[in-house]
């Protein structure tokens, strides 16, 4: 089909062939010949707003934080004031993305003040309130995420998933609104800042337009000024902020020099130590200066060269492949972002199953909405010695069970823990007279292998793609990669292949690259379309072309419904704020509204909106009451979408009349 035949149709679904565009009444719109594509970069440019300060929330799946700097000083990132609470062997740089709502369901608290109040409750009355953690991960795993999906709370009741997301960012809207007030002296208005959220690449669009819907919900911004609010991609973040990296804040896995000093004989787990300890002694400030300047591992890199961002967090892996432009070291991705749900999480729920083999999974069931907060308890226990596993680790790991697990198993078996452990032939756990489950480093590094294993089989995978040749660095970001477990087996896989790097303070590298994406969006030049984005269409009927269950006569004219008139494909390369433009006519000239339906699908090919894997994703209303009669007779209605953001935007121009609407694309109503 040449892109001259096509037309915009209606949908509304009353056939028996499931034709969406058969409806009785709007007709659609036909084809203006020759159907054109304009590729106009400063179409429609926003007039950018004045912001006095970005601030930056990384919503993580096991911990958040925010940091924020001053458009007057954007070398300067400040990272958030220390939380209240903390872990012993766990910076808290970050908090628990944890969330405690009361009995009544209005929101109590956030963080380490919702774990420790949680965790304080007398277990009758801890059954009532709504504790929630992990949660982000739901939008990820749901498959037809709407503004209804629920989210589960520890004590099984559920509450709306978009109620929780507006909480958790209301919160931080409130603390760094604070935070700036108390060092500004006066009242900072949520007006004066410009909202940064981070989402992983690889989520679907409905999940990254939720992210936005909550951030409208929680007062950060609004759909009449949605400028106000950037979605930005993890591994974009990172990538940006990888830019700016001096040598004495990374480290290097690979054996080819020594980095801040350290030998390459030196284990990789001992360099990242000391590296770390170096950052903490120099944490009190909290603020980072950032080379306005490229940072030397970049002046390393020429035009043209490729290198990998693995971003590796609680709940997903998130890969993105970007190429140098220079002269302003601008990127360009070449590899649409790729990854799944390979977070630490895969750590916990093995634990977990070790548990359940231990115990019971009927046990662990019961135990787990029985004793919410000790079942808590125990996941802290063991996640602050999951930090400590490590590939030369000779001595055992020990993890405190709390009292009323070992109380409430006796009472539910008739028998101790002790005595479960002994019989179960778990190999390499055993009981320790301390009231502890004594694991063998061997057992602890058996829970990170299959989630480790996942992350290098994808990243081979990656590395196999024609677009990824000649890749020169891989950084490790995210908390995860602080995991030497990880950081050793992508260095003992790709190090042959290009040179490992992880940025000191790996766990904030997301959140200080969204600081520096909010003060210039425009670093990223060209990105890859995660879909295929078209528009319904009508077209003159051609026999033994078209499938005649498509055909709809209407006034004599014979019609092929349902086409799928293709403005981008899935993969392909679009440049920042690229306009793709289609016209079109009515097919009826008294047509007093028209409506054209935008469709995307992860296909590339597709012909009929009515095949699988179709979603409607947005509708253009175009009224045309109210015009005079010098009208022409085929009038011409444009449609632009564009392109190259982390969100797409769409209009349609009645040129006659220079009457247009906006929408933005929309995978949550349809």
């Amino acid at each position: 089909m040449s892109e001259a035949e096509s037309g915009a149709a209606d949908a509304v679904s009353t056939s028996a062939y499931s034709s969406p565009a058969k409806s009785l009444g709007d007709p659609g719109i036909t084809p203006l010949s020759p159907s054109h594509i304009v590729k106009d970069s400063d179409a429609d440019d926003a007039v950018e707003q004045l912001f006095l300060v970005v601030v930056a929330i990384d919503f993580g799946t096991t911990s958040s934080g925010y940091a924020y700097s001053f458009t007057k000083e954007p070398e300067c990132i400040h990272v958030m004031r220390r939380w209240e609470g903390g872990d012993p062997g766990v910076s808290n740089q970050k908090t628990p993305t944890t969330i405690l709502l009361t009995p009544e369901r209005k929101f109590h608290s956030f963080g380490y003040a919702a774990r420790d109040f949680y965790h304080d409750l007398d277990p009758t009355e801890s059954k009532h309130w709504l504790y929630f953690e992990k949660f982000k991960m739901k939008l990820h795993t749901t498959g037809n995420l709407t503004m209804e999906t629920d989210l589960t709370a520890a004590n099984g009741k559920k509450v709306k998933a978009l109620e929780i997301f507006a909480y958790a960012l209301q919160f931080f809207k409130e603390q760094a609104l604070k935070e700036l007030s108390d060092q500004g002296g006066s009242d900072f208005e949520n007006t004066e800042v410009r909202w940064v959220i981070t989402v992983p690449a690889i989520w679907k669009q409905p999940a990254k337009q939720f992210m936005r819907q909550a951030a409208y919900k929680a007062g950060m911004a609004s759909p009449e000024n949605p400028e106000q609010l950037i979605i930005a991609l993890e591994p974009e973040a990172a990538s940006i902020y990888c830019r700016k990296l001096r040598l004495h804040q990374m480290i290097e896995l690979s054996s080819r020099a020594p980095v801040n000093g350290y030998s390459p004989s030196d284990t990789i787990g001992t360099g990242f130590t000391q590296a770390k300890e170096h950052v903490r002694h120099k944490r009190q400030s909290r603020t980072f200066m950032v080379e306005n300047v490229i940072g030397e591992i970049w002046s390393e890199l020429e035009e043209g060269d490729r290198y990998i961002v693995v971003d590796s967090g609680g709940g997903t892996v998130d890969m993105t492949v970007h190429q140098i432009r220079l002269p302003e070291g601008h990127l360009k991705e070449l590899y649409k972002a790729t990854g799944g749900p390979y977070g630490s999480l895969g750590v916990d729920y093995e634990f977990e199953k070790l548990l359940c083999k231990i115990f019971g999974e009927d046990f662990i069931e019961q135990f787990k909405i029985k004793r919410p907060a000790a079942w808590v308890d125990l996941m802290i226990a063991f996640e602050s010695r999951k930090r400590a596993a490590a590939p030369d680790r000779t001595n055992p790991l020990n993890i405190t069970l709390p009292f009323s697990f070992i109380d409430y198993y006796k009472k539910f078996r008739g028998h101790s823990v002790e005595h479960a452990l002994r019989k179960s032939n778990v190999d390499f756990v055993k009981w320790s007279s301390q009231g502890m489950l004594r694991m063998s480093p061997d057992a602890m590094n058996a829970l990170f292998k299959p989630t480790i294993d996942q992350i290098v089989q994808h990243l081979s995978e990656v590395f196999d793609k024609p677009e990824v040749t000649n890749v020169k660095f891989l950084f490790l970001v995210g908390g995860f990669a602080e995991s030497p477990l990880l950081q050793q087996a992508v260095q003992s896989a790709f190090g042959s292949r290009c040179r490992v790097i992880i940025p000191q303070d790996v766990g904030l590298t997301i959140l200080k690259g969204a600081v520096l994406f909010g003060l210039d969006p425009a670093v990223i030049k060209v990105r890859r379309s995660p879909l295929t984005y078209g528009v319904g269409v009508l077209n003159r009927f051609v026999e033994g072309k078209h499938p005649p269950e498509k055909l709809l006569v209407k006034d004599g004219t014979r019609w092929c419904t349902d086409v799928f008139d293709k403005f981008i494909s899935a993969d392909q390369s679009v440049a920042l704020g690229e306009t793709v433009t289609r016209s079109y006519t009515p097919a009826k000239p008294s047509q007093l509204v028209i409506v054209i339906n935008i469709y995307s699908s992860e296909q590339d090919n597709v012909g009929f909106i009515t095949e699988a894997g179709v979603k409607k994703c947005g509708t253009l209303r175009l009224d045309l009451t109210g015009t005079d009669a010098s009208v022409p007779n085929r009038r011409e209605i444009k449609t632009l979408m564009q392109f190259g953001d982390t969100e797409i935007k769409a209009m349609a121009i009645d040129v006659a009349t220079s009457k247009s609407v906006k929408v933005g694309i929309d995978f949550l109503n349809y």
